[in-house]
């Protein structure tokens, strides 16, 4: 199992956009989002310290304007905060190892598939291709990979 933390190099490497969402709770313009529209098969990992986040198979399409997912890869590696900000009540979704902001849960997704609506931020995300899996890591997280005809 890879070891995935903050580093200060990690931070460095980060767009003034990447930096303002995961560090400082930010989020993009809706329907701006690099991987709002990506239909290739893979995973979604933290930009900051490269913990699997989401996997394609669990990623629908929405109509909120941010890549949306049914669940975590993995529920270790992301914590769920009570956010009241704006003046709402919602549940804020970091990961666990990166303390990166993502976006935010909410209990209208589908139905059949649990009902949760990860609404994520395409600036907290690094996409890993389904070929490039192996090579970078991520090889045990490919049987929760689905193929795209």
């Amino acid at each position: 199992m890879s070891k995935y933390s903050k580093t200060p190099d990690a931070i460095a490497k980060l767009s003034p956009e990447q930096y303002r969402v995961t560090q400082e709770s930010g989020t993009e313009l809706p329907g701006t989002g690099e991987y709002l529209d990506n239909k290739e098969s893979g995973i979604y990992v933290d930009i900051v310290s490269g913990e699997p986040l989401f996997a394609s198979s669990e990623k629908f399409e929405s109509a909120c304007g941010w890549p949306s997912f049914t669940k975590p890869i993995n529920a270790a590696h992301v914590t769920e905060l009570q956010d009241r900000t704006h003046g709402m009540a919602r549940t804020e979704v970091r990961s666990a190892h990166g303390d990166s902001h993502l976006g935010h849960v909410f209990p209208d997704g589908p139905a059949d598939r649990g009902g949760l609506r990860y609404c994520i931020n395409s600036a907290s995300l690094r996409f890993v291709h389904r070929d490039d899996m192996e090579s970078e890591g991520y090889g045990a997280y490919i049987d929760q990979v689905e193929e795209i005809v």
